[in-house]
């Protein structure tokens, strides 16, 4: 059995509700949205924008994803992702030519249903970039084609093989209605039985019927798995951590670095078994593939509390641990080998907008102002 289903009750206690073999739409790409055509209506372009209105032979119609804004006089009322945004074509609005109407292709991502009233002056922000806080692309009047319903993706469903419900989990299943709104978790186990994944589904069940694998056993269809689950790529990862928790470094480096996000999703289940705190120590990163974001994490997080170990996936997640918790705490030395493999892969990475701060930059400063002795080799 390779999963636990577990419920949380009215005191956030975990209830045992059963197990199964295997789980069949576990993985799954994320489907992108449909492409539209929009019109950025009176521009008046910066940043990324207005280079791709101006080509030089070095700048491009490809925007990337771009946020859009719609402000009323003191704050943004809600926000729109035009994912891999292109120019498509441009010229001067009619009404006022000193801006610019611009024709753009993207899919069209907003973060919930438009439920305001247009302000009557408003304002339509653009940001555009690959930091983590983009720069502006400047401001437009109006934004046509982006008020308009976009029906959600259809849900895909996942199936349970081999389920062995405990008694609360038959209860559903002889009121299904019940329970639809409610949700269940879905632990992944490796074969040691230590839970690797924790993953939460609604308890919206479209069949039961006795399971391939017999044995008295249940096949349970789900109507949908769920928005947040691994992406295919993820699957023979799970399948080395099926095998055991890692033992040895860099296990991770052949991967992708959406490959290596995966990994790091992973070490997080575990953050809370890493024992105490350890100060006053000496460790030492092996900076080989430190090539990109995601694997500055995975080095990190091996040389603090070895493979396997989680120590942050992100700058904030990674601050916090900073502060204790997570089996090290400051003060202690990092002898950080092969440094400019990670000097030079990140260099057009820009944490810090304002100071011009790469990743790596701002990390190295994040690690010594916690009192951290950072040796650069």
């Amino acid at each position: 059995m390779k999963y636990l289903l577990v419920h949380q009750d009215e005191d956030d206690e975990d209830e045992f509700w059963g197990r199964c073999a295997g789980v069949e739409g576990m993985f799954v790409d994320r489907v992108p949205p449909p492409r539209e055509v929009l019109t950025l209506r009176g521009c008046d372009p910066e940043g990324l924008l207005r280079d791709a209105l101006m080509p030089n032979g070095e700048s491009t119609a490809l925007l990337g994803d771009v946020c859009v804004e719609v402000w009323d006089e003191e704050q943004p009322l809600q926000w729109w992702s035009l994912l891999d945004c292109v120019v498509i074509t441009h010229q001067s609005n009619r009404d006022d030519p000193a801006l610019v109407d611009v024709v753009v292709g993207a899919g069209v991502e907003e973060e919930h249903a438009w439920s305001h009233t247009l302000p009557a002056t408003p304002r339509f922000k653009l940001f555009a970039g690959p930091t983590r806080t983009p720069g502006s692309a400047g401001h437009c009047l109006a934004v046509d084609g982006l008020f308009v319903m976009r029906g959600a993706p259809a849900p895909t469903p996942m199936r349970l093989v081999g389920c062995e419900p405990a008694e609360p989990m038959l209860a559903v299943l002889r009121r299904p209605r019940k329970w639809d709104r409610d949700w269940v978790g879905l632990w992944a186990l490796d074969r040691t039985g230590r839970v690797m994944y924790r993953h939460n589904v609604h308890l919206r069940i479209e069949t039961a019927r006795p399971s391939v694998l017999g044995c008295g056993l249940l096949d349970i269809r789900l109507t949908d798995g769920g928005d947040d689950r691994p992406p295919l790529l993820a699957r023979p990862i799970w399948e080395t951590w099926y095998r055991g928790a890692p033992t040895t470094r860099n296990q991770w480096a052949a991967l992708s670095a959406q490959g290596r996000s995966e990994w790091l999703d992973l070490t997080a289940t575990g953050m809370n078994e890493q024992g105490p705190d350890r100060s006053d120590d000496v460790h030492h990163l092996d900076g080989t593939y430190v090539t990109d974001m995601p694997g500055l994490h995975c080095a990190m997080a091996e040389a603090l509390v070895g493979p396997g170990g989680y120590y942050g996936r992100e700058w904030n997640a990674f601050k916090d641990c900073l502060h204790g918790g997570f089996g090290v705490c400051a003060p202690f030395t990092l002898i950080w080998h092969d440094a400019d493999v990670a000097r030079r892969a990140l260099a057009d990475e820009i944490w810090d907008t304002e100071k011009g701060l790469t990743y790596f930059e701002e990390i190295v400063q994040l690690l010594e102002s916690f009192g951290v002795t950072v040796v650069l080799q």
